[in-house]
């Protein structure tokens, strides 16, 4: 197997040798940090939700919880690891807390701030959109809707921590900046609800059209039950409680009165909603492959991509940042969640990530104060050529999901996340060189070449 020039890189690298320099040569840095602040989202969350029914099963963070990066210490978030390197104390959560309802009310706990901490990384948290992922008001299909999840924003992240330091950045700490994934999985999500839109629209139409079609043929008189069908149709059409199940009564009680014979009704009912059926799925199919449609959504990811880079160039930089390191996105196209779609999916998941990518490329460019990290490339290196970083599996997520008998067992994923995956839950097989832990998130070994290949990338920079 060849051996790719990124692996190259991070196998004879001398950074995070041990998680605190290590190795042969001078490691004293070039540059020495005061502190670290970090903005961004479930990669960079170091325990914003480590509280309540989450820290009971043993969770907190977005990775196998219980394993450290080297297999054995507790620090697994490329976060933690870059303070390490910095020789700074390892990063909390500015904020924590849960909003638990439903299903989920003994998960919550209150909000609390760390004036001393400069975490801001909150798992869910989108670019500038305050509601992402696991918020209680976001619109998800799986129970973990009602996790609770604050998911502030990073410009809301970036404006609480300027609060805290008087408007400014001091200019000797290190910033590190990784978001946009949560907007990513928010189109996703998005497309899905305008597809059963559009297909629940053209379900409907085609059942009024198929019902009242057949219903005029069956009469004795089509030409006086159709008008007489249409108007009984029309009139519970106006009633604003009006259900399916109300106008197809008004309709067939119309048809029944223009001579259609009453045992024929439910064939007809029948006949109506098996049309509707099938026009609703070629409706939302032909929506959701619709290059037009998809387009919008696309450009709604190079929006999030531009906003990112004006908070970096004007809230960052602009109020006194001199050290800030942003990474672009690693490619979603290529997870477990993104494997499990159609190939056109896949497809489209990679032109959001990679509109995103170059909209944040552009928008930082020229901007000597701030390091833009390819984490995209070095990701997609991995999945196609895992043996040089030593990955053994980069298509199946480590962490077990919940068990549809018993799923409020302690060994089970009740949230379908690796916010509580540990070692109790992992799959049988399991081993820490995995590089997914969930179908999104990575293993704590797949956070330490994230790390190194930071650093690396602030070595070339000389920042390290």
């Amino acid at each position: 197997m060849r051996q790719s020039t990124f692996a190259l890189v991070l196998l004879t690298s001398a950074v995070l040798a041990g998680c605190g320099g290590g190795g042969g040569g001078d490691q004293t840095l070039k540059v020495k940090f005061s502190s670290q602040v970090s903005f961004g989202d479930s990669l960079s969350d170091v325990g914003t939700y480590a509280v309540g029914g989450v820290k009971l099963l043993g969770g907190g963070k977005y990775t196998v919880n219980d394993i450290g990066a080297d297999g054995k210490n507790a620090a697994s978030n490329w976060t933690e690891l870059m303070a390490a390197q910095f020789g700074l104390p390892a990063p909390c959560a500015a904020e924590t807390g849960l909003l638990s309802n439903g299903l989920l009310a003994s998960f919550a706990s209150a909000i609390f701030f760390a004036p001393t901490c400069t975490s801001y990384a909150q798992g869910g948290a989108r670019v500038t959109a305050a509601v992402g992922p696991a918020n209680i008001a976001y619109v998800d299909k799986h129970v973990a809707s009602q996790l609770g999840q604050l998911t502030v924003p990073v410009a809301t992240q970036i404006a609480n921590h300027l609060a805290k330091g008087g408007g400014k950045f001091k200019g000797d700490e290190i910033v590190l900046v990784l978001a946009g994934g949560n907007d990513l999985l928010y189109q996703a999500n998005q497309l899905t609800l305008d597809a059963t839109a559009a297909g629940t629209l053209a379900g409907g139409n085609q059942y009024v059209t198929t019902l009242i079609g057949t219903l005029v043929a069956g009469s004795p008189n089509p030409a006086t039950a159709l008008p007489a069908i249409q108007l009984a149709f029309g009139t519970e059409l106006a009633n604003p409680a009006h259900t399916t199940t109300t106008l197809t009564v008004a309709a067939y009680t119309a048809a029944v009165m223009q001579g259609f014979p009453q045992a024929s009704i439910p064939a007809a009912v029948a006949s109506a909603t098996a049309a509707a059926t099938a026009a609703g799925a070629a409706a939302g199919a032909a929506y959701a492959a619709d290059p037009a449609k998809l387009a919008i959504y696309v450009a709604a990811m190079g929006a999030a991509g531009d906003q990112l880079a004006a908070l970096v160039t004007t809230q960052i930089v602009g109020n006194g940042a001199n050290y800030v390191t942003v990474l672009n996105l690693p490619d979603a196209s290529i997870t477990p969640y993104a494997l499990a779609q159609s190939t056109g999916v896949q497809a489209w998941l990679s032109a959001m990530v990679t509109t995103f990518n170059s909209h944040l490329t552009a928008g930082v460019a020229g901007q000597s104060k701030v390091l833009l990290v390819d984490a995209y490339s070095v990701d997609r290196d991995q999945a196609s050529n895992p043996g040089p970083y030593g990955l053994s599996n980069v298509t199946t997520p480590a962490c077990a999901d919940v068990d549809a008998d018993n799923p409020l067992s302690p060994a089970k994923n009740l949230l379908h996340s690796s916010l509580v995956c540990n070692k109790a839950n992992l799959i049988a097989g399991a081993d820490q060189y995995y590089k997914f832990a969930d179908s999104v998130h990575p293993t704590p070994f797949t956070n330490l070449l994230l790390a190194r290949y930071v650093s690396r990338s602030m070595v070339i920079k000389g920042w390290l």
